[in-house]
Protein backbone atom coordinates (compact mmCIF):
# COMPACT_ATOMS: atom_id res chain seq x y z
CA UNK A 1 0.00 0.00 0.00
CA UNK A 2 1.31 3.41 -1.12
CA UNK A 3 0.94 6.71 0.88
CA UNK A 4 2.10 7.30 4.35
CA UNK A 5 1.37 5.87 7.64
CA UNK A 6 -0.01 7.51 11.23
CA UNK A 7 0.48 6.06 14.37
CA UNK A 8 -1.81 7.84 17.12
CA UNK A 9 -0.89 6.78 21.13
CA UNK A 10 -3.08 7.47 23.97
CA UNK A 11 -0.17 5.54 26.26
CA UNK A 12 -1.94 3.21 29.01
CA UNK A 13 -5.02 5.96 30.43
CA UNK A 14 -7.64 7.01 28.89
CA UNK A 15 -7.46 10.16 25.97
CA UNK A 16 -11.09 9.07 23.61
CA UNK A 17 -11.15 13.08 23.00
CA UNK A 18 -8.14 12.58 21.52
CA UNK A 19 -8.75 8.96 19.16
CA UNK A 20 -12.61 11.24 17.90
CA UNK A 21 -10.52 14.06 16.93
CA UNK A 22 -7.93 12.18 14.84
CA UNK A 23 -10.93 10.57 13.09
CA UNK A 24 -13.29 13.20 12.94
CA UNK A 25 -14.08 14.33 8.95
CA UNK A 26 -12.17 17.41 9.14
CA UNK A 27 -8.90 15.83 10.07
CA UNK A 28 -9.52 12.64 8.01
CA UNK A 29 -9.80 15.15 5.02
CA UNK A 30 -6.28 16.72 6.50
CA UNK A 31 -4.28 13.93 6.75
CA UNK A 32 -5.37 12.61 3.12
CA UNK A 33 -4.44 15.54 1.70
CA UNK A 34 -1.11 15.03 3.25
CA UNK A 35 -0.89 12.13 1.77
CA UNK A 36 -1.72 9.98 4.76
CA UNK A 37 -3.42 6.60 3.90
CA UNK A 38 -3.36 4.60 6.58
CA UNK A 39 -3.69 4.89 10.47
CA UNK A 40 -2.75 2.97 13.27
CA UNK A 41 -4.64 4.07 16.53
CA UNK A 42 -3.83 2.82 20.07
CA UNK A 43 -6.67 3.07 21.85
CA UNK A 44 -5.86 1.99 25.35
CA UNK A 45 -8.12 1.63 27.91
CA UNK A 46 -10.80 4.21 26.86
CA UNK A 47 -14.38 3.48 25.61
CA UNK A 48 -13.65 4.31 21.74
CA UNK A 49 -16.15 3.67 19.51
CA UNK A 50 -14.48 2.43 15.78
CA UNK A 51 -15.02 4.57 12.42
CA UNK A 52 -14.51 3.63 9.00
CA UNK A 53 -13.20 5.79 6.57
CA UNK A 54 -13.22 5.63 2.37
CA UNK A 55 -9.87 6.81 1.60
CA UNK A 56 -7.95 5.81 4.80
CA UNK A 57 -7.56 2.56 6.45
CA UNK A 58 -8.04 2.76 10.44
CA UNK A 59 -6.59 0.12 12.44
CA UNK A 60 -7.51 0.16 16.41
CA UNK A 61 -5.83 -2.18 19.06
CA UNK A 62 -5.40 -1.26 22.60
CA UNK A 63 -2.01 -2.27 23.33
CA UNK A 64 1.28 -3.20 21.12
CA UNK A 65 3.56 -5.89 22.24
CA UNK A 66 6.31 -4.07 20.11
CA UNK A 67 5.33 -0.37 20.49
CA UNK A 68 8.94 0.76 19.20
CA UNK A 69 7.69 -1.79 16.02
CA UNK A 70 4.51 0.48 15.42
CA UNK A 71 6.87 3.78 15.52
CA UNK A 72 9.57 2.76 13.30
CA UNK A 73 6.59 2.18 10.41
CA UNK A 74 4.94 5.29 11.07
CA UNK A 75 5.71 8.14 9.29
CA UNK A 76 3.93 10.90 11.82
CA UNK A 77 2.90 10.00 15.50
CA UNK A 78 0.50 11.64 17.01
CA UNK A 79 1.17 10.86 20.99
CA UNK A 80 -0.50 11.91 23.96
CA UNK A 81 1.86 13.89 26.49
CA UNK A 82 3.41 11.30 28.44
CA UNK A 83 7.43 11.56 29.08
CA UNK A 84 8.02 8.13 28.39
CA UNK A 85 5.90 7.68 24.96
CA UNK A 86 7.12 11.77 23.81
CA UNK A 87 10.87 10.33 23.97
CA UNK A 88 10.69 6.84 22.93
CA UNK A 89 9.18 8.63 19.58
CA UNK A 90 11.98 11.36 19.59
CA UNK A 91 14.48 8.48 19.97
CA UNK A 92 13.28 6.40 16.60
CA UNK A 93 14.08 9.50 14.86
CA UNK A 94 10.29 10.36 13.78
CA UNK A 95 8.26 13.72 13.69
CA UNK A 96 6.07 13.83 16.42
CA UNK A 97 2.97 16.24 17.29
CA UNK A 98 1.90 15.54 21.41
CA UNK A 99 -1.42 16.22 22.11
CA UNK A 100 -2.29 17.74 25.39
CA UNK A 101 -4.74 16.44 27.40
CA UNK A 102 -6.27 19.52 28.60
CA UNK A 103 -9.23 17.66 30.70
CA UNK A 104 -6.64 16.86 33.17
CA UNK A 105 -3.76 18.47 32.23
CA UNK A 106 -0.46 17.82 34.79
CA UNK A 107 1.53 21.02 34.49
CA UNK A 108 4.68 18.39 34.27
CA UNK A 109 3.22 17.28 30.86
CA UNK A 110 2.72 20.73 29.19
CA UNK A 111 6.55 21.99 30.56
CA UNK A 112 7.93 18.75 29.09
CA UNK A 113 5.71 19.12 25.80
CA UNK A 114 6.36 23.01 25.75
CA UNK A 115 10.36 22.71 26.40
CA UNK A 116 10.78 19.71 23.48
CA UNK A 117 9.19 22.32 21.18
CA UNK A 118 11.12 25.13 22.23
CA UNK A 119 14.16 23.06 20.94
CA UNK A 120 12.36 22.12 17.43
CA UNK A 121 11.94 18.52 18.46
CA UNK A 122 7.71 18.12 18.29
CA UNK A 123 5.21 20.74 17.44
CA UNK A 124 2.50 20.37 20.43
CA UNK A 125 -1.14 22.03 20.95
CA UNK A 126 -4.79 20.28 21.91
CA UNK A 127 -7.32 18.86 20.23
CA UNK A 128 -8.58 21.72 19.23
CA UNK A 129 -5.65 23.16 17.32
CA UNK A 130 -4.95 19.46 15.80
CA UNK A 131 -6.14 20.80 12.66
CA UNK A 132 -3.28 23.61 12.53
CA UNK A 133 -0.86 21.16 13.66
CA UNK A 134 -1.13 18.65 10.93
CA UNK A 135 -0.55 21.70 8.82
CA UNK A 136 3.08 22.70 9.98
CA UNK A 137 6.25 21.51 7.97
CA UNK A 138 7.08 18.13 9.83
CA UNK A 139 10.52 18.10 7.64
CA UNK A 140 11.74 21.17 9.71
CA UNK A 141 11.79 19.36 13.03
CA UNK A 142 15.25 19.04 14.65
CA UNK A 143 16.54 15.14 14.89
CA UNK A 144 16.32 14.41 18.36
CA UNK A 145 19.97 13.72 19.39
CA UNK A 146 21.90 10.26 20.18
CA UNK A 147 22.07 9.20 23.92
CA UNK A 148 25.67 8.12 25.24
CA UNK A 149 25.21 4.78 26.75
CA UNK A 150 28.23 4.26 28.21
CA UNK A 151 28.41 8.17 29.96
CA UNK A 152 26.29 7.12 32.42
CA UNK A 153 28.05 3.61 33.27
CA UNK A 154 31.39 6.11 33.34
CA UNK A 155 30.10 8.12 36.25
CA UNK A 156 28.69 5.42 38.32
CA UNK A 157 32.39 3.57 38.37
CA UNK A 158 34.10 6.90 38.42
CA UNK A 159 32.01 7.69 41.70
CA UNK A 160 32.97 3.91 43.11
CA UNK A 161 36.43 4.54 42.70
CA UNK A 162 36.50 1.94 39.61
CA UNK A 163 38.13 4.27 37.42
Amino acid sequence: MNGKRLFVTVGTTKFDKLLKTVTNEEILGILHKLGYNQIQLQVGNGSYVEVKHESIELSYNTYFEDFDNEIEKSDLVISHAGAGSCLQVLKKKKPLIVVINDDLMDNHQLELAQELERQGYLYYGTCSTLNKLLLQDITKLAEYPTSNKTLFAKYINKCMGFS
